[in-house]
């Protein structure tokens, strides 16, 4: 071999050596860039369920976990879940329906008039702060998920709770409100909020709410105080944002969140035989009395309301009504003048759509019997037979969840489906 062949071959082995460093680096960085997302996206599947699930759009996936340290970081960007309302495919709506949330100031004064009428003067505090501000009918929404109701969902569980209620959101999320899909029908989940109460507090409560959100994303909140008055503001501000964004959604199920509920019982009512577009049902109360006694919670002057009964109205802990019926409450509560308690505010909604509210025997939103120490109240054979039962700590719930979801020997089932 003579020197020129020799150089030839020295120039091909430094190509092939000077290749291969090349490549070995390019592998190294992308296992680098690749390694720790991959490993906090497996970690992330595996915090959810652990059973397979029929195929789910692009808006369905389960949250990664991704950058949730940088959530506390002063000046963080905007997590890019915030904006998926911008990103996802438009929502179908009808003529009617404005299509995003419309509403962008809260700026609304006291009703001052008032101020100068003997019967206003002759209210409680409370009551005379409720009527000045009562024309102040809706408000900017701080948090929101229009994706929930993309595409056809056949139940909407929807959930009223408050800021520091965490602990109770956090047990419905592993009990009756997971999202799931039961024989090919899609259930969605939303916990509704109001600004957190507490003055002092209230940033800091803002922010874990915020933070619970950034994981959750199921948590609707707008930018009024959560009181017990304003429950009926979150009332009418979930029956706008149904009406905006959920043209496909033909069921809701709407509660508190210290209630037991039987996802399997609901389907079964709901599959067992055609329901009418006016479908209101729960714990009905019918002929209910104005509560005139002031140590009350519910007391309500006459000045508010002079009638002798309430129209009939179903107990707030929760209820079951179709979705169209729902729409139409919107246009019903924007009718009426607003009422201090949510429960009886949504009967007069009904009543002036002359639907009458139909009572069944598995909504149970007093406990199942009315003695609070009776057994019965902590059987979880008459659990299994029920729709909703009110109210349980969250502690409680989760026992009474695995009680009823276990082998369970129960006699025959009662005939309240």
């Amino acid at each position: 071999m003579n020197n020129r062949d020799r150089w030839r071959v020295y120039k091909r082995v430094c190509a092939m050596f000077f290749l291969a460093a090349v490549a070995l680096t390019i592998v190294q960085r992308g296992s680098i860039n690749m390694g720790t997302p991959f490993e906090l996206e497996r970690q992330a599947r595996m915090h959810g369920s652990q059973v397979a699930q029929p195929e789910m759009s692009s808006e369905e996936k389960p949250r990664s976990y991704l950058g949730l340290k940088s959530f506390w970081r002063v000046g963080r960007q905007k997590p890019q879940l915030k904006a998926w309302a911008i990103t996802r495919e438009p929502v179908i709506t009808d003529d009617s329906s404005p299509g995003n949330w419309d509403i962008t100031s809260s700026n609304c004064s006291a009703n001052l008039n008032l101020s100068s009428q003997a019967w206003y003067m002759g209210l409680e505090g409370n009551f005379r702060q409720f009527m000045l501000y009562r024309h102040c009918r809706f408000f900017p929404i701080i948090i929101n998920h229009p994706e929930k109701c993309t595409g056809e969902i056949y139940l909407l569980m929807v959930i009223k709770s408050m800021a520091t209620q965490h602990d109770r959101r956090e047990v419905i999320r592993k009990t009756w409100g997971k999202e799931q899909v039961i024989n090919g029908k899609r259930i969605k989940t939303l916990f509704l909020l109001g600004k957190p109460s507490n003055d002092a507090e209230r940033a800091n409560h803002q922010k874990l709410v915020e933070y619970e959100d950034y994981i959750y994303g199921d948590i609707l909140q707008w930018d009024f105080l959560d009181s017990f008055f304003n429950l009926t503001l979150k009332e009418t501000h979930f029956l706008k944002w149904f009406h905006t964004y959920c043209p496909r959604v033909q069921y809701v199920f709407k509660g508190d969140d210290d209630v037991f509920v039987s996802v399997e019982n609901i389907f079964e009512f709901l599959e067992g035989s055609s329901h009418d577009k006016n479908l209101f049902i729960g714990d009905v109360i019918f002929k209910a009395k104005p509560i005139r006694k002031k140590e009350s919670k519910y007391y309500i002057p006459h000045a508010l309301y002079n009638k002798t009964y309430y129209p009939p109205y179903a107990g707030g802990g929760g209820f079951l009504m179709h979705g169209i019926l729902a729409r139409r409450l919107h246009w019903a509560a924007e009718t009426l003048e607003l009422y201090p308690i949510d429960d009886v505010f949504l009967g007069m909604c009904l009543e002036a759509l002359q639907v009458t509210p139909v009572k069944h025997n598995a909504f149970k939103t007093f406990g199942l019997v009315k003695n609070k120490n009776s057994k019965m109240n902590r059987e979880p054979c008459f659990f299994k037979n029920m729709i909703v039962v009110h109210k349980l700590l969250p502690s409680d719930l989760m026992h009474m969840w695995h009680l009823v979801n276990s082998d369970l020997n129960c006699s025959k089932k009662a005939e309240l489906l």
